[in-house]
């Protein structure tokens, strides 16, 4: 048991030691286990900046093994975590400085969002060049390109119409939050005082879109990193089983279609999966942000700052309709 071993060393086990002081402490109970990792957070993250050979040089399958294990870890959240709770303390002392944060993390949103809506017109495109090329021209497939053309089958392009939408969907939802253009089931919202609805969108931000957002990553990761290498990597293993698994690791990128012809590039799925989480996360910093900010300025900060589209004056009554 951890408790009977005599500990030694303060962040890491010292040699010849089984635990370090810190984790020993950490198995004490619930609060000792937060209060350890918010202070060995500063150790990991140090630790991973001055030693980023540790995790980012794939061609050490070792390496590559703690990069996959600490994307989804309790280390990587309590650095993050601890990140955020200094970033939002500097903000609380100096509010132009979290308005800053605002305006970044909505002009990150807007600048993505709008880029990525283009792939709803691609993918129109695409569609009505496959009914051609299908129906008119009784093409089985299609090249694109000069030289050493892009052919395949056109099975393979009706598929890939799914990446244009699962583009939209992942890398446009904190643009489409920003403008306002989710559907919302508004039962007492609308009729709420100014800083209640602050309230509720501080609440909402923290305890919905943040705890959604982090267990859908946990379960994304690891889906992602099954389809892309062997051994299988796993949520329950831990960082010493990896890295034991790490002697066998190879790269298995998935590339398995639907169809013998079809689109074969469906790990791209599992890293969109990863980019939406990531999204929503940082969208509910700018929520939470924004909304405290309103709450300590009152109803004439209401959207300061905030970057809408327009469809042009005279057609105001159409825009943030669901």
């Amino acid at each position: 048991m951890a408790e009977d071993a005599v500990c030694a060393g303060f962040f890491r086990a010292a040699e010849g030691a089984k635990i370090s002081c810190l984790d020993q402490f950490q198995e004490g109970n619930l609060i000792s286990f937060i209060l350890g990792n918010l202070l060995e957070a500063f150790y990991n993250f140090f630790a991973a900046v001055l030693n980023p050979s540790m995790w980012l040089d794939w061609s050490n399958s070792e390496a590559l093994m703690r990069f996959i294990y600490y994307g989804a870890s309790v280390e990587l959240f309590f650095v993050l975590l601890v990140g955020l709770l200094i970033v939002t303390a500097v903000g609380i002392w100096k509010r132009s400085f979290m308005w800053g944060c605002v305006r970044g993390l909505e002009g990150f949103a807007n600048v993505t969002g709008r880029f990525f809506a283009w792939a709803g017109l691609l993918m129109v495109l695409q569609q009505i060049i496959i009914v051609f090329m299908q129906r008119i021209f009784t093409r089985p497939d299609i090249s694109i390109g000069f030289g050493i053309p892009l052919q395949f089958d056109i099975s393979w392009f009706a598929e890939e119409l799914k990446l244009f939408n699962a583009l939209v969907v992942c890398l446009c939802v904190s643009y489409t939050f920003v403008q306002g253009g989710h559907v919302r089931v508004d039962l007492f919202y609308a009729g709420a005082k100014f800083r209640t609805k602050r309230v509720i969108d501080m609440f909402g931000a923290l305890f919905f879109m943040i705890p959604f957002a982090i267990v859908t990553w946990l379960y994304g990761w690891f889906f992602l990193w099954r389809h892309l290498v062997t051994p299988n990597p796993s949520a329950s293993d831990r960082l010493e089983l990896l890295l034991r698994k790490a002697r066998l690791l190879k790269w298995n990128v998935e590339t398995i279609g639907f169809s013998p012809n079809g689109f074969n590039g469906y790990f791209l799925f599992k890293i969109l999966l990863c980019a939406f989480c990531a999204m929503v996360i940082l969208q509910a910093i700018s929520v939470f942000y924004r909304a405290l900010l309103e709450f300590r300025e009152g109803p004439e900060s209401e959207d300061k700052y905030l970057d809408r589209d327009t469809l042009g004056e005279g057609e105001e009554a159409y825009e943030g309709t669901h």
